[in-house]
């Protein structure tokens, strides 16, 4: 496996993410090829992408200057179904990123039992301080370059940071004009067209239940536990929403300009202002220090320095804002304080130092490719009920959620036992949701 991973590394030197979402998978993999050697062709196959499409995307500002970004879609595996996975708006995406989370978009997938393979895709533009306006024009950009690579059957894009309801709404117009068609070409769209009620809720309700499956392993829950979550954007306010359903007190949200801590816990009430904050006033979460009563606010800090909300004495971690954000010396500052769990809600958030910590000391772990599948397998209902012509109730669909995920903690946690590492949640997601793959890559001749 040292020498797929040294291959990768030599193809592509520059991708530090992509090195990383590629060595935590093949470490897991080895007990695999042991016990089907002719299964090594398929791990040479699947760190190579497909297809990388990279374009231009020029759109004019509301003061009429030409403005140009770097488009993106990696579409890197389809053995088992159409491309899926969001896409990203924000200053940070690039090739090596997009790799990482079409790479890991493959397994979660996978995990799903959904007929989806993995994508992702993006651009480098930031929504942060457009207009409307603007972010429409760029949305119609992108939309006139993407289009001729996707389609309902061959790869359906969703949302992801920087990528929300109105973002879709004009990819999603721009796409139905140029092609002349009404199809379920991107999901996480509006109710009035064709989106899935629960959609907006998935991720973060599905990260809670596969949590929950995991203290259950324990004998323990979410009721009366203490909670820190990072981020305050849809995965986090979703989150936090059904932390509280199962009596649990969240005590932290953060954004990228620092975090806030609540002792006396973010009630529903509190809940509700700040999705208003943050949904409709697009505001920043020091607005929260600001409104209610004894919370302390702390102001993010430069690089490498460590994110205090990690010291919060908590039961339950729940990191939702980006990559790699929870590293060693935070990893050491939740086990002193006893965490019970971490279980990741965005995309890879803690570093492979820090997920060592946690394995050495017995921490429960669950790497976001098994806990936040929980978004793209509403993607995939929403899929469903596009082909079917039809809407389910909520009730439907967070039934069908709850179970996926209940199936999805199965599968890594059995898989995990069956290969000699019990609690091993990392490799048991990687294991099974490789299996899949590989079986469908060889039965399909690896094209």
């Amino acid at each position: 496996m040292k020498t797929v991973y040294d291959s990768v590394v030599a193809r592509d030197p520059n991708q530090p993410e992509f090195h990383q979402a590629v060595e935590e998978v093949l470490d897991s993999l080895g007990p695999v090829i042991e016990a089907h050697p002719e299964y090594l062709p398929v791990v040479k196959a699947m760190v190579e992408a497909e297809r990388i499409i990279q374009f231009r995307v020029a759109w004019y500002d509301d003061d009429g200057n030409l403005q140009v970004n770097r488009g993106f879609r990696i579409q890197m595996n389809s053995a088992i179904g159409p491309y899926k996975g969001g896409l990203r708006f924000h200053p940070s995406v690039n090739q090596s990123i997009l790799k990482f989370l079409a790479f890991e978009q493959v397994f979660k997938n996978s995990l799903t039992q959904l007929p989806m393979g993995g994508g992702k895709g993006g651009s480098d533009f930031d929504p942060k301080g457009k207009s409307d306006n603007e972010v429409m024009r760029f949305c119609q950009a992108f939309m006139m370059e993407l289009w001729r690579h996707i389609g309902a059957n061959t790869d359906v894009p969703a949302g992801d940071i920087g990528v929300g309801g109105r973002e879709i709404g004009y990819l999603f117009g721009m796409y139905k004009k140029l092609q002349n068609e009404f199809t379920g070409i991107l999901t996480g769209k509006g109710l009035a067209y064709g989106g899935s009620l629960i959609r907006p809720q998935a991720t973060g309700y599905g990260l809670v239940y596969f949590a929950r499956e995991m203290l259950a392993t324990t004998g323990k829950s979410f009721d009366g536990a203490t909670v820190s979550i990072s981020g305050s954007g849809n995965v986090a306010q979703f989150a936090c929403e059904k932390v509280l359903h199962l009596g649990g007190k969240p005590v932290t949200l953060s954004d990228s300009s620092g975090w806030i801590h609540d002792p006396a816990g973010i009630d529903p009430e509190k809940l509700a202002w700040i999705m208003d904050l943050k949904n409709n006033r697009r505001g920043r979460i020091s607005e929260y220090a600001e409104n209610f009563d004894g919370i302390t606010y702390t102001k993010s800090e430069p690089e490498p320095a460590s994110n205090g909300l990690w010291g919060v004495n908590v039961d339950i971690a729940l990191p939702c804002a980006t990559q790699n954000e929870i590293n060693a010396q935070e990893a050491e500052m939740l086990v002193a304080n006893a965490v019970i769990a971490v279980v990741e809600g965005a995309n890879m958030p803690c570093t492979p130092e820090a997920v060592e910590v946690f394995q050495n000391h017995g921490v429960l772990f669950a790497p976001g490719k098994a806990s936040n599948a929980g978004g793209v397998a509403t993607s995939g209902l929403e899929m469903s009920q596009n082909s079917l012509r039809l809407s389910w109730t909520s009730e439907e669909v967070d039934g069908r959620l709850d179970a996926i995920m209940v199936n999805i903690h199965k599968q890594a946690y059995e898989t995990a036992e069956k290969y000699g590492m019990p609690g091993n949640y990392v490799a048991g997601a990687n294991i099974a949701g490789f299996l899949k793959i590989a079986e469908a890559m060889t039965a399909q001749g690896m094209v």
